[in-house]
């Protein structure tokens, strides 16, 4: 690449080391992944940010499909009166909530509450449809989108109306139910670490930090390349609260009637904001092969001359037979400027093909995420592309793991919490169990909770000093 057009193309993007959410924006801006809505706090999803969005529904649903869940649909609006039947959901988000009280000119009886989430539509439903043992499990997802009204957004990380997929299934027992807490919270962190290429901790949330309503949160935590934590994915075991509030029964084997145990999972276009900041450079996206839009980008050098567009083009069918998303780049841009471009939105590989090469039988390959270059024989290209692929797929996850397990550091008091923190790092700490301690650990350092660090323990808390029932991961968080 020409010394001058790396410049330049630095120059486009805010430097992350001294401003990275200023960097993040300039990335998802000029990288076309999204523009913002006219409505504050709401985004347009571009055609390339959404073809990342397809690629993990399609990772996804394949998983949740395998694991015996369906998919249906259910409405946007829900009656504000199904808010009130569960006391900690209401109270959780009723100050994200949207309503609409007026519709055809008129006020409507009942204000109407735009979906933040859905476990009052489903419990109502389930309520209806679930008559007998029999009918159980039932597990059921669904993608769309919601709308909370956030007081402070950022494309992808937070935005007032985001897509996502939510599970609900409602079982017989609490074994079983937890059981598909915790499987799918294993579906999840499978899917980031084998398909985003982003190592995650999971485990049990604390109660001040567990979603309104349920028994039981479990979350997945990804860490950005500033150090702070990012919620990438969430289960819920709902015990009976749900089932109680929707009058969810169902008749027994023995004769009796019974109440269902709940669950709830999801995750959302929040990953392609975790995509960015866990992987991404100076130079923009760096993306993953399995969820990248396009895999594999050919460049011609020098096209005019001799027969170089149409060995490109030929190049181009021979890897889409073999099942690469490739992109022939035979714009009337110049290969610096091609370069540049293709790098900043993160294209796994580059083929560069010119006349010289196509003499040699041979053509340059140049990986994003190491910026390393290869010459690569022509007539074995297909399976070289393809190896190469999952290369980098496997090096981008490990790196990652690297840069992570990197920073993760232990603290026996605040002190040492904050300067972990400040330093960008994941902080474990020992933790007495109580409110008020976690309360003054994300007061005087602003990191919360995470997740409690599961088969570790600690003599004393770091706070109060007493005895000590978890060891927990603190960070500061997006």
């Amino acid at each position: 690449m020409a010394k001058e057009n790396k410049q330049n193309f630095v120059e486009q993007i805010a430097d992350m080391e001294k401003d990275f959410p200023q960097w993040y924006t300039d990335v998802v801006l000029k990288t076309k992944l999204v523009d913002y809505g006219p409505v504050k706090g709401t985004m347009v999803i571009r055609p390339y940010g959404y073809a990342i969005w397809e690629n993990i529904q399609r990772e996804l649903d394949n998983r949740f499909k395998a694991t015996g869940h369906e998919n249906a649909y259910f409405p946007l609006l829900i009656p504000m009166s199904y808010f009130t039947k569960e006391a900690e959901h209401v109270e959780g988000f009723a100050p994200e909530v949207a309503v609409v009280t007026h519709a055809g000119g008129e006020e409507l009886a009942e204000p109407l509450a735009i979906r933040p989430t859905s476990e009052t539509i489903f419990g109502n439903m389930y309520s209806k449809w679930l008559q007998s043992y029999r009918d159980l499990p039932i597990k059921i997802n669904q993608w769309a989108n919601v709308m909370r009204w956030e007081k402070t957004t950022r494309p992808f990380l937070r935005t007032s109306e985001f897509l996502w997929q939510e599970g609900h299934t409602a079982h017989s027992s609490e074994e079983e139910a937890m059981e598909e807490t915790m499987n799918m919270l294993g579906v999840y962190k499978e899917f980031a670490e084998n398909c985003l290429a982003i190592p995650v901790i999971t485990g049990r949330k604390t109660e001040k930090e567990k979603f309104a309503g349920a028994v039981a949160t479990f979350g997945m935590e990804a860490m950005m390349k500033d150090g702070k934590s990012l919620q990438a994915g969430t289960t819920h075991y709902l015990g009976q609260n749900f089932a109680k509030a929707f009058d969810i029964k169902y008749l027994d084997k023995d004769g009796a009637q019974k109440l269902a145990y709940t669950t709830s999972w999801g995750v959302s276009t929040r990953l392609i904001g975790a995509l960015i900041m866990a992987h991404g450079d100076q130079r923009g996206l760096i993306l993953p092969p399995k969820v990248a839009p396009v895999q594999v980008v050919i460049v011609p050098i020098a096209a005019k001359k001799g027969n170089v567009m149409e060995v490109c083009a030929e190049l181009k069918q021979k890897l889409e037979s073999a099942g690469v998303r490739v992109k022939l780049d035979d714009s009337d841009q110049s290969p610096g400027w091609k370069f540049n471009e293709w790098e900043m939105k993160g294209v796994p590989l580059r083929i560069e093909l010119g006349p010289r090469d196509i003499e040699e039988g041979k053509a340059l390959i140049f990986r994003r995420d190491t910026l390393e270059k290869q010459a690569v024989a022509l007539d074995c290209i297909e399976s070289e592309v393809k190896n190469l692929l999952a290369a980098v797929q496997k090096d981008m996850l490990e790196a990652a793991r690297v840069r992570r397990d990197g920073r993760i550091v232990y603290a026996t008091d605040l002190a040492g919490i904050l300067d972990g923190v400040e330093k960008g790092n994941f902080v474990k700490a020992g933790w007495c169990g109580c409110r008020e301690c976690e309360d003054k650990i994300k007061a005087e350092t602003a990191a919360t909770a995470r997740v409690f660090a599961e088969g570790e323990t600690s003599k004393t808390c770091a706070v109060c000093g007493k005895k000590a029932k978890h060891i927990v991961i603190f960070a500061r968080a997006y």
